[in-house]
């Protein structure tokens, strides 16, 4: 369930969506929502939670994924009081707020498993022509990666399947599943140091790992190039998201030879909060990227889903009709928006070949493509492959 904008936009309705949604579950079971901003409700904590559902456990995460707010009642359940380490925010008497601050792991070792369907998530993925996925979630504990790659050779996920898995990880050697980059997560609030930094990124690349960091500020940005300038560049290191890129950084990313996997349709979702958050200043260097292209920097583009919208021809359409309140003009032709999301699952800045002896990873589309970015409610995917067996066909076929 999402609970922040453009699907809740104001306390009265966030109040109401949680509420209904507490009438049509059983007794003792968990809300989880995501999307959470501040322009909804302002800094939700355990307390604002427990004014409207006291006796359910419910857990939000913010919009960013670096947070997630529990009521007390879910507190309780997972013993948050006990619980001491750095990211557990407190007031000024101690006691836990309910903020956990990128405490995924921890959160989730304690929580009820839930039992998702994967089969119908890849096939929805398939009726959108979608043959890859890439699994980001940083540290992704073992038992997780092994139940992503046995669902991949079971079948329930068709797609290929690239998990951002920690160094230390083994490689479960399953068909169409791949352990790639190694992610590492920045937050201005707790940089780590230069040096640290870079024996981070050098021990990925003995490990045979590229690193995918996440790069939202010009800070955050600023500190990855010189920790890559320390440690040195191996094939596949990328820049994600890469929300803030100053003009003078361009040419680093471009002899370089980092990648950047960006969001075009976050400036489209969330450009009311951008306006109102972001200094005016750096509204020209906000989710850069025909300039990035014309700088010479290899790009593609990912949805972030859950963070951001899973169809992935929304953001083909976000990067070709970009908003008028953005000083530069930053969009692409239809032509290179889709190719944004046609690039190798290793390196996804770069384009696939078409040719006899590669991977036979295709979508076919029942309409025109000018009118598959003018149409987003057409049905426009007819059929899709994956390693060149047929895994979707419309039944209008």
């Amino acid at each position: 369930m999402r609970l922040g904008p453009p699907e809740v936009g104001d306390p009265e309705t966030l109040i109401a969506v949680l509420r209904q949604v507490d009438r049509a579950l059983d007794p003792g079971s968990w809300i989880r929502a995501v999307g959470y901003h501040e322009s909804v409700f302002g800094e939700l904590d355990r307390w604002a939670l427990d004014r409207v559902l006291p006796n359910r456990p419910v857990r939000v995460q913010h919009r960013s994924g670096a947070l997630w707010i529990l009521n007390s009642r879910a507190a309780a359940l997972v013993s948050l009081d006990d619980c001491d380490l750095p990211g557990v925010e407190r007031d000024d008497a101690g006691q836990p707020t309910g903020r956990l601050w990128r405490l995924d792991s921890w959160l989730a070792e304690r929580l009820p498993r839930r039992s998702v369907s994967l089969s119908a998530i890849s096939a929805r993925a398939l009726r959108m022509g979608i043959v890859g996925f890439t699994d980001a979630t940083p540290e992704l504990p073992d038992e997780s990666i092994s139940d992503l790659a046995e669902a991949v050779r079971r079948g329930e996920i068709s797609q290929r399947l690239v998990c951002m898995a920690p160094a230390k990880a083994r490689d479960p050697e399953v068909a169409r599943f791949t352990l790639g980059p190694i992610k590492i997560i920045l937050d201005d609030e707790t940089l780590p140091g230069i040096y640290d930094f870079a024996a981070d990124i050098t021990a990925a690349h003995a490990a045979g790992r590229p690193v995918a960091v996440h790069c939202v500020t010009r800070t955050q940005l600023a500190l990855t190039q010189s920790a890559l300038d320390i440690a040195g560049i191996a094939p596949g290191d990328r820049i994600e998201h890469a929300a803030i890129v100053p003009e003078e950084s361009i040419p680093w990313l471009r002899e370089h030879g980092v990648q950047v996997v960006t969001q075009p349709h976050f400036v489209t979702e969330r450009g009311a909060q951008y306006r109102r958050d972001v200094p005016a200043y750096e509204h020209s260097d906000l989710w850069r990227l025909r300039s990035l292209l014309d700088g010479g920097v290899a790009v593609a583009a990912g949805t972030d889903a859950p963070f951001g919208n899973t169809d992935p021809w929304a953001a083909i359409r976000a990067a070709v009709h970009r908003p008028s309140w953005l000083p530069v003009n930053d969009c692409v032709p239809a032509g290179r928006a889709l190719a944004l999301f046609l690039g190798k699952p290793m390196a996804p800045g770069v384009p696939r070949t078409i040719a006899p002896g590669h991977a036979a990873d295709m979508t076919l589309l029942r309409v025109p493509r000018a009118e598959a970015l003018r149409n987003p409610t057409a049905e426009l995917v007819a059929a899709t492959w994956v390693d060149g067996e047929l895994a979707y066909l419309t039944s209008r076929y």
